[in-house]
């Protein structure tokens, strides 16, 4: 058996390796662009929902409180007209990536570290590459993944940006799985 403490190097390298092929994704690819649209009416929304104040949060439109709410006449009637929507607010400032790319970085340690306990259960010291490989990148393929798949069923994310995403998930695996093959204790 391994333990977790003789994967601390592959648990960092494979944050680190993952963070930068994140950035290579979003800030030389781009493909990821294309999954926001803007509202024509941009402004005259901006100005209503300022005018709401609503705290930061997660919101939908329109709202039930229970799901028997939705048998109502004037709910149904808000679903027949529109619009259906899920928005997100957040605090109104000065747009700043760093806390974004730290909480990034902690979730890339917290799937390497997991992909490391799985692997440290399963795998003796000396497996050989392509089995290691195996089993860390498919962890890691389904940590990236899965989350993006839920929000496509139930959070109306388009297909289309939860492919891209799941392919994102599926570099991602490949990376991590090849920094713990590379670097998995011999014997």
């Amino acid at each position: 058996m391994v333990s977790l403490m003789q994967l601390w190097l592959p648990i960092v390298l494979a944050a680190v390796a993952v963070f930068v092929a994140s950035a290579i994704v979003h800030m030389v690819l781009k493909y990821h662009n294309s999954d926001y649209r803007g509202l024509s009416n941009e402004d005259e929304v901006a100005t209503a929902i300022r005018k709401g104040n609503p705290a930061p949060g997660q919101y939908a439109i329109p709202y039930c409180t229970d799901m028997k709410d939705m048998e109502k006449p004037e709910i149904k009637a808000k679903y027949a007209s529109g619009p259906v929507a899920l928005m997100l607010v957040r605090k109104p400032g000065a747009f700043s990536m760093g806390p974004y790319l730290g909480q990034w970085f902690v979730l890339n340690l917290v799937i390497a570290v997991f992909c490391a306990y799985l692997a440290s259960r399963t795998l003796v010291p000396g497996t050989e590459y392509l089995q290691v490989f195996r089993v860390t990148g498919t962890t890691a393929f389904l940590a990236y993944a899965a989350g993006g798949w839920a929000s496509g069923i139930w959070m109306g994310i388009p297909w289309n940006s939860v492919w891209k995403a799941t392919f994102d998930a599926l570099l991602y695996g490949l990376v991590t799985g090849g920094v713990f093959g590379w670097r998995w204790p011999g014997m």
